[in-house]
C-alpha cells in the first residue's frame, strides 16, 4: 500500500493527522479569565503538535520495532495538554451521561466512574491506532492554512490544515477549536474531508448502548474490539 493509499485509509478511519486529538466534539469552552496569560492561538497549537507528533514520528523509524510502547508513549504525551479525555468521554455518551441529572447520588457516582473507565478505554485504542496510522504516511507534508473565527464567538474557531499525499492527493482537515477557561485552546470536533468524527463516535456509541440493553459497562468493555473490527472491514474494502 502506498503513501497515499495509507493516507486515505487513515483518514476514512478518522485516524490521520491529529484524529485522535479527540477527534470529536468536546464540551463547549469556558470563558477565559481576563487574568489568564496570554495563550498561544488556535492555528499555532494545531501547527505546533503537529510538528511535535511528526518529530515522534521520524524518530521512531529507529526504535519502534524493538520498543513499540516507547513510542505509543511518545505520540500520548505530545498529545496530552491539547486532549482533555474526560470530556471527550463525555461528549462521545451524550444522552447516556447526560442523564445522570435525573440519577440519585449512587446513579450519578457509577456514571462518572463508568465516564472515567471509557475516558481510559479511548486513550489507550485511540493512541495506538493513531500512532499506528501515522507510522505509515509519517512523510507527508501538512501546512496549517489559517484559523477563523466563530461569529458566535471569540472562544470558538475553525483551523484548516492541508495534508499532501501521493499523486497530488490533498486532504483538508478542519480543526474545531475552543478556549477553555485556562486559556489554552484545545479541540471541540475534527472534520476529515466530510467526515465529522465527533458525529460518527456518538453514533457508535448509541448504537452500542442499544444493542447491550443500556449497560455501559459491556459497552465500554466492547468499544476498541469494535472500532478495531469496524477499522479492518474498511481497509479490507
Amino acid at each position: 500500500m502506498g503513501v497515499a493509499d495509507s493516507l486515505s485509509t487513515a483518514l476514512r478511519l478518522g485516524l490521520s493527522t491529529l484524529s485522535v486529538l479527540c477527534a470529536f466534539s468536546l464540551p463547549g469552552p469556558s470563558v477565559a479569565d481576563e487574568n489568564v496569560a496570554q495563550q498561544a492561538g488556535p492555528d499555532q497549537v494545531v501547527r505546533s503538535v503537529t510538528e511535535q507528533v511528526m518529530r515522534v514520528v521520524a524518530d521512531a523509524n529507529t526504535y519502534f520495532d524493538e520498543d513499540p510502547e516507547r513510542y505509543y508513549r511518545e505520540i500520548d504525551s505530545a498529545l496530552a495538554e491539547l486532549v482533555d479525555w474526560r470530556g471527550f468521554a463525555t461528549a462521545v455518551m451524550g444522552d447516556y451521561y447526560s442523564r445522570g441529572r435525573s440519577m440519585d447520588s449512587a446513579g450519578r457516582k457509577n456514571l462518572k466512574r463508568q465516564r472515567d473507565l471509557f475516558a481510559q478505554t479511548l486513550r489507550e485504542g485511540l493512541i495506538q491506532s493513531y500512532a499506528k496510522g501515522l507510522l505509515a504516511f509519517g512523510g507527508a507534508q501538512m501546512e496549517v492554512q489559517g484559523v477563523e473565527a466563530s461569529p458566535q464567538s471569540a472562544r470558538i474557531a475553525s483551523v484548516t490544515q492541508l495534508v499532501y499525499g501521493e499523486a497530488d492527493r490533498v486532504y483538508t482537515i478542519r480543526y474545531q477549536m475552543g478556549q477553555y477557561k485556562d486559556g489554552a485552546w484545545r479541540l471541540r470536533n475534527l472534520i476529515i474531508e466530510t467526515i465529522n468524527l465527533g458525529e460518527i463516535y456518538r453514533n457508535q456509541f448509541s448504537a452500542l448502548a442499544k444493542e447491550a440493553d443500556d449497560d455501559l459497562d459491556v459497552v465500554i468493555s466492547r468499544w476498541n474490539d469494535t472500532i478495531s473490527a469496524q477499522a479492518e472491514e474498511l481497509t479490507s474494502e
